[in-house]
């Protein structure tokens, strides 16, 4: 029974086919079908997930421990990614790998200049370069010795999350002091769009962002993305 226990607690090493076995990742992402689609690869790969949807969660979660690796979304509820990713840049004892994350791809500047040792543009389906990804970020001493296995496979999240992120939405739209909101409004629904190869959602979403910025009236432009997401929510209703 003691040695189950202690080969239950050893650490694990990696192997060919899960190159990740042994670390700990933590998410940080608002969007419930962007962490399904980190969760499974994550999991593909061997490492063990935390997932955190604001700054403040994951401060709660870097109190306790500290992950091998962070993914941090720049886009947040309560502020910029790039703060934490600044934060955890010269924390010590620090992480091993900080990597951005962001749909917008000129979103990448930003989290190296905040200390990021990597990027990943959203949406990023494939097993293999997300291994890749992490791997060549991770310091030497602590990189997997050896060959992995190269893979083409490609991960597909569950629809029922991306339902999910539409309802949040739709609650944000709804609520007392939604306007405020506006801004992250646009900014989240892009960044879910653009992972769910739904276009016309994410040019709604860049309609309302570009009318707010320049000072234009985007009345339509809300109308718009309410229908559209009320449109995606109906056929959860189906029985």
């Amino acid at each position: 029974m003691t040695d189950d226990l202690e080969s239950l607690l050893a650490p694990q090493s990696p192997t060919p086919e899960r190159p990740l076995l042994g670390l700990t990742v933590l998410v940080v992402e608002d969007s419930r079908f962007a962490s399904e689609a980190m969760r499974l690869l994550c999991l593909r790969s061997g490492a063990r997930i935390r997932r955190a949807d604001s700054l403040q969660s994951a401060r709660k979660h870097l109190r306790v421990y500290r992950p091998n690796v962070v993914i941090v979304d720049l886009g947040l509820p309560d502020g910029s990614g790039a703060e934490l990713i600044d934060e955890l840049s010269h924390a010590r004892p620090g992480v091993d790998v900080i990597l951005g994350m962001s749909g917008d791809s000129g979103a990448e500047a930003l989290a190296s200049a905040a200390g990021a040792n990597g990027f990943i543009e959203k949406p990023i389906s494939s097993l293999g370069a997300f291994q890749e990804k992490v791997l060549s970020c991770l310091p030497t001493g602590t990189r997997p010795t050896g060959l992995h296995v190269i893979t083409d496979e490609e991960i597909w999240p569950d629809k029922i999350a991306l339902q999910d992120d539409f309802v949040h939405i739709a609650d944000l739209l709804t609520t007392d002091g939604g306007e405020d909101m506006l801004d992250y409004i646009a900014q989240f629904l892009s960044g879910v769009a653009r992972t769910a190869g739904d276009a016309e959602m994410e040019t709604a979403a860049h309609s309302l962002a570009d009318h707010r910025e320049q000072g234009l009236p985007y009345g339509s432009d809300l109308a718009r993305i309410a229908g559209l997401v009320q449109a995606r929510i109906e056929p959860r209703k189906v029985v």
